[in-house]
């Protein structure tokens, strides 16, 4: 274990080390302050996209577990629905009152001191942008005293939030602080924030915005939710025009809008979902036919962006769809979100799913989330059943595979990795054919590999050996084998639910090669 930790902490940056250290040094409080202003000014906004209904009847629904409220620092569920219950998301679903949102609003005050979770900075910065809109969709119905206590609560939470900005993280979290602080300075028409936000906000969509408009943390849900919080700071702004240097930004912003629409153009099916690549699932982020019409309603154009620096590649023709990860991780310094996957994929035949992610269940550190972000959890090699990058501690980490691109074309990939050490290196290629999908595999050694296939939930089996499988839908031709196994395994598109599926397990030496033809 120790090695895995000095492997991972080489691979911080110092700014990391520092705020890690200073956090636990140095306790920031929080503390009661008086809004400047009287009130602050009424915003105009585009509609925005609403949150999925996750209070109902009096209980809150998070990540498919149900519970009455106890208190805003209940983790029996778990940390992350805990953090959910804090961020107040429901304060924008579409049967909300505004009568029952002030309740929850004054409650939530009321019950601030005692909350510790909900002044973690991650909680503010995505809480602060739901109160923001819900007071501009009713600002009308709200009196000034009400506005009054609301807005010195607000501002009091954004002025901690400046002091714990998440620099011990980076990544996604810190670009949340950002947006979040970008459209408060908006609304609070406070030039000092706005010039800390706008700064903090372009330095880090420079930074996490990878040239094929990527997230660079790799998780397709992940970008459905920082892209509509970018395109909320767009709308925020187009707006409300309150800073002299805001339309130089809203430039900018307008650039990444574009590029990261132009890559969720490119990594979906034509049904319009995307792959359940790393850390990512349904029913979390924005569908990405939201963020097209809210794009659309804040007059965006986009086109698709070519998949390059991302990893991924898509392959396509009349029967078959195919998304391939053949990519290094590259938030190399916070890859909490990604997965010992290199060279995985899905497929889909004539639009129905046939080989699938395993998807993620859970981000509690359990048995689970670690297997979960294991190779033999992917459609890929493991070499005597090693993880491909040293995946531990739920969102950590350590030696990573270094994957190396051979063939890079239409419809025809191939790549190696050295993930495994001296176990062997991995060399992968993808081919798309009008009539099959092709897979090769080469192992430099002769030590005992395995190639996985989970196949959906919806494909039965009718028979195998180790020269063909038989399904339903397709038929795999094997060349290669020691020995096909399939066995039970489970699958989740969404957390804390599952489902049964099939598992190809395919023992080999050295060589492989297996191709899908559809029936």
């Amino acid at each position: 274990m120790q090695f895995y930790l000095l492997r991972t902490i080489s691979n911080l940056r110092l700014r990391q080390v520092f705020y890690q250290l200073k956090n636990r040094l140095i306790k920031v409080k929080y503390q009661d302050m008086k809004y400047f202003d009287s009130i602050a000014l009424s915003l105009k906004l585009e509609t925005v996209i609403l949150k999925s209904q996750s209070l109902v009847d009096n209980n809150f629904c998070f990540l498919n577990l149900c519970s009455p409220f106890f208190s805003w620092n209940y983790i029996d569920d778990g940390m992350l629905w805990a953090y959910n219950l804090n961020y107040m998301d429901w304060l924008l679903q579409e049967n909300m009152t505004f009568i029952k949102g002030s309740e929850w609003i004054d409650r939530f005050i009321k019950d601030l001191p005692q909350n510790r979770i909900g002044l973690d900075p991650y909680p503010i910065a995505l809480r602060g942008i739901n109160w923001i809109k819900f007071i501009s969709l009713h600002y009308e119905e709200v009196n000034k005293l009400q506005l009054k206590r609301w807005n010195d609560s607000l501002y009091s939470q954004y002025k901690l939030l400046e002091k714990k900005l998440e620099y011990h993280l980076l990544g996604n979290h810190l670009l949340e602080d950002a947006y979040s602080l970008f459209i408060a300075a908006i609304y609070f028409k406070d030039f000092i924030m706005y010039e800390k936000a706008s700064k903090l906000l372009l330095e880090e969509l420079k930074e996490q915005v990878l040239p094929d408009g990527a997230h660079y943390e790799q998780s397709p849900m992940y970008h459905c939710i920082l892209l509509d919080r970018l395109l909320d700071c767009y709308n925020f702004s187009y707006n409300n025009q309150r800073f002299t240097r805001q339309k130089q930004d809203l430039s900018l912003l307008r650039d990444y809008c574009i590029r990261m629409l132009g890559h969720l153009n490119s990594i979906i099916y034509e049904d319009k979902s995307y792959p359940l690549f790393n850390d990512s699932a349904l029913g979390i982020a924005p569908e990405p036919t939201q963020l097209f019409s809210y794009a659309e309603r804040l007059g965006l154009q986009w086109r698709p962006f070519a998949l390059k620096e991302s990893g991924y590649r898509k392959m396509s023709n009349q029967k078959m769809e195919a998304f391939v990860d053949v990519g290094n991780i590259t938030a190399s310094y916070q890859p909490g979100h990604s997965h010992a996957d290199t060279f995985n994929y899905e497929l889909r035949i004539k639009g129905v799913p046939f080989v699938v992610d395993t998807g993620i269940s859970t981000y509690n550190k359990t048995e689970r989330r670690q297997f979960e972000r294991g190779t033999l959890a992917h459609n890929t090699v493991s070499v005597e059943d090693k993880n491909s990058s040293e995946v531990w501690g739920g969102f950590r980490v350590g030696k990573r595979a270094k994957v190396k691109i051979l063939v890079d074309e239409e419809n025809y990939v191939k790549a190696f990795h050295d993930g495994f050490g001296t176990l062997g290196i991995h060399t992968r290629s993808f081919r798309l054919t009008d009539e099959k999908f092709d897979i090769k595999d080469w192992i430099s050694t002769s030590k005992m590999a395995k190639s996985i296939i989970h196949l959906d939930s919806r494909v039965h089996i009718g028979s195998y050996n180790e020269k063909q499988i038989i399904t339903d839908v397709a038929v795999i031709n094997i060349e290669g084998a020691d020995r096909v196994e399939v066995i039970e395994g489970k699958i989740s598109t969404e957390y804390n639910v599952f489902e049964r599926c099939s598992v190809i397990v395919i023992s080999f030496r050295q060589e492989l090669h297996y191709c899908i033809e559809y029936r």
